[in-house]
Parts: C-alpha cells; structure tokens; sequence
C-alpha cells in the first residue's frame, strides 16, 4: 500500500514540475514576441492608429459641441 502511495505522489509531483515548466516556456515566448513586435515597426503603428482615433473624436466633440451651441442660440 505505501509503493502505491509513494508511486503516485511521485508521479504528482513530476507532472506538476512540468507543467510548470511548460508554463514558464510558453510565458517566456509571449514575453519575446511582444518585445520583438514592439521594438519593430508595431510600436509606431499603433501609437500612431490611437492618435488618428483621439483626433477624430476631439474632431467630432468640437463640431457637435458647435452645433448644438448654435442651434441653442437661434
């Protein structure tokens, strides 16, 4: 009864190791992905895709803030 237990605790125990392995693996690889994608070309295109959407929606704020100014003047 006790091999019993010692083999199975035993195999627990290295399953769980390599699953931590195995998630470590995986996070170290999104860590280089992201680096390498931002230190590229994507850094530029999407600071560059935020601040066409900021300007678009400070465009459209404005036009209808003067909109609505005018016709509450008339």
């Amino acid at each position: 009864m006790i091999e019993i237990i010692n083999y199975l605790k035993a195999r627990y125990l290295s399953e769980k190791a390599q699953g931590m392995v195995e998630y470590a693996l995986i996070v170290a690889l999104v860590v280089a992905i992201a680096v390498v994608a931002f230190n590229g070309g994507l850094k530029n295109a999407v600071t560059n895709a935020f601040n066409h959407a900021s300007t678009a929606v400070d465009n459209a704020a404005n036009s209808g803030a003067a909109a609505g100014g005018a016709a509450a003047g008339n």
